[in-house]
């Protein structure tokens, strides 16, 4: 796995000559980042020798280099999920390669169940924490020059990013809250009884990505940042049936807020 890691790191620094400081991915319908980013280079998955590729509509399936707020970056235009049939290690390869290709923070946006009866439709949450439900990317031989064996996870999250994040949507009169992100396998959306279940144990909202990047980060010692767009509600009395083309549509209204956010976030780097 490091030989293909380092294999894919070495072709993109040969190919676009461009390190980044920041590493940000994308979630379903949140691609709109992108116009914000003073592009310097476009790389399509297949175009990237032993990448995967995104097969989930609203995920491009681009690594896009460029400047965003004035700080070099790598985005991911469109990510991979355990449903779609990767392996673990393939799901968060990517962040493995930003790590090589010198990014220092990670950015991560998702569309997600709210189960927290607090949260409406259109809500934005700042992950303080996760719940991981998805098998663990850590699994297997352990990559001693990446991290250590047993990462430490008491600060997934990078606090003072939470911090700045909710001061700046606080100014912007922005309706977000902070709390925790269930990750679960997918692809079929939870149960009523899944809904319950999640809250019980402590969720505010539920998705099917991000924790299982986010301990490959903290496991390389990247400090990380996500926010979820509430898109569909497992709360008693108002879950509805939804499709992907409803979660998306919802993700895209609510896109500029979060555009906003990170802008104002990766300033501060």
């Amino acid at each position: 796995m490091l030989s293909k890691i380092e294999s894919i790191a070495n072709f993109l620094e040969e190919k676009v000559s461009f390190r980044p400081k920041a590493g940000i991915i994308l979630g379903t319908g949140l691609g709109g980042l992108i116009q914000k980013i003073d592009i310097q280079h476009t790389l399509s998955y297949e175009d990237i020798p032993d990448f995967p590729v995104s097969t989930v509509e609203g995920h491009s399936g681009k690594l896009i280099f460029g400047h965003l707020s004035g700080c070099p970056v790598v985005a991911m235009q469109g990510r991979f999920h355990f449903y779609e049939g990767y392996s673990m290690h393939d799901v968060t390869l990517p962040v493995r390669v930003m790590k090589l290709l010198g990014v220092e923070q990670l950015f991560i946006s998702n569309a997600s169940g709210g189960v927290n009866p607090d949260y409406e439709v259109g809500d934005l949450m700042v992950l303080n924490d996760h719940i991981n439900l998805i098998p663990s990317p850590l699994v297997g031989a352990n990559l001693d020059s990446l991290g250590p064996r047993f990462p430490d996870m008491s600060d997934a999250y990078d606090r003072k990013m939470i911090d700045k994040a909710l001061h700046i949507a606080n100014k912007n009169n922005y309706r977000v809250f902070e709390g925790v992100y269930a990750a679960v396998t997918g692809p079929c959306l939870e149960t009523p009884a899944e809904y319950k279940y999640l809250r019980i144990i402590g969720a505010d909202t539920v998705g099917m990505s991000t924790a299982p990047e986010v301990i490959v980060a903290r496991h390389m010692g990247i400090p990380c940042f996500a926010i979820s767009v509430i898109t569909d509600l497992g709360v008693p009395g108002k879950i509805q049936k939804v499709s992907h083309e409803e979660i998306q549509k919802v993700a895209e209204v609510a896109e500029p807020k979060l555009t906003v956010i990170v802008e104002e976030l990766i300033k501060t780097l």
